[in-house]
């Protein structure tokens, strides 16, 4: 995950317009913004903001992304002093040694990740269970790759394939691995695997969701808590912000 505070900065300015309240120290509760692009951005900015500050307790922060080194022939960098900084810097953000978690999906891919960097405490601090939001959130992001492996699995997809097979194949010689796109299209249509396919995979994926109908519901309790954590950090950085400005907080 690449985690920018320009990005960040950008994204905590989204509540601001949609009415909060930030002139007093008893500020009303922030509403939500009102689209899912701004409400991500919302929450991958206040957990780049944790990610900061608990790297800022370590006595660590994050290159500038903004601010490019100088790799000029008249300055030499010395790499043998940034070589282990760079390695602590990667273990406190995300986790040193052997991941703790592991899901295993139904397409047979394993996702790991650690519990002890400063990435894992922002995602503690924003849904309250790391591990519950990890087990879920890596099942929600995979139910269309899901839903296409059962796809492949079907019978009239696998015939249908085949003929498409057949279509791009020339006629002495083998397969290309990348045939050219339009013979791919022109062999996808008349194979009948595009019709297919657009067929198959919203019911498949309607199916899969129905299954996953608790792990789904979950998804969106989370996420839901870390929407409303991340409006009461963006309220917090605003009243300290604007005490420091000088703003009477009575």
């Amino acid at each position: 995950m690449r985690l920018l505070r320009a990005f960040a900065a950008a994204a905590l300015a989204v509540l601001a317009l949609t009415g909060c309240s930030t002139a007093t120290a008893q500020r009303a509760v922030p509403s939500l913004p009102r689209t899912e692009r701004d409400r991500d951005d919302l929450i991958d900015a206040a957990q780049q903001v944790l990610v900061d500050r608990c790297l800022a307790g370590r006595g660590l922060t994050l290159p500038n992304a903004s601010a490019p080194r100088d790799h000029s022939a008249s300055a030499p960098q010395d790499h043998s002093a940034s070589a282990p900084q760079d390695r602590r810097l990667q273990g406190a953000l995300f986790g040193r040694g052997r991941p703790e978690l592991s899901v295993t999906l139904a397409t047979g891919y394993t996702v790991t990740a650690h519990t002890d960097g400063c990435l894992a405490a922002a995602e503690r601090d924003l849904y309250g269970d790391q591990r519950l939001w990890f087990r879920t959130r890596v099942v929600v992001n995979n139910l269309r790759a899901e839903a296409q492996q059962r796809m492949k699995r079907d019978p009239d997809y696998r015939a249908a394939t085949a003929r498409w097979t057949r279509c791009v194949t020339p006629a002495h010689g083998a397969r290309p691995g990348r045939p050219d796109p339009a013979v791919s299209t022109r062999c996808a249509r008349e194979s009948g695997l595009t019709r297919l396919r657009a067929r198959l995979e919203p019911a498949l994926l309607a199916r899969v969701r129905a299954e996953r109908h608790g792990q789904l519901t979950t998804y969106r309790q989370l996420r839901t808590r870390a929407l409303r954590r991340a409006a009461d950090l963006y309220a917090e950085r605003t009243v300290q912000v604007t005490l420091k400005k000088g703003s009477d907080p009575s």
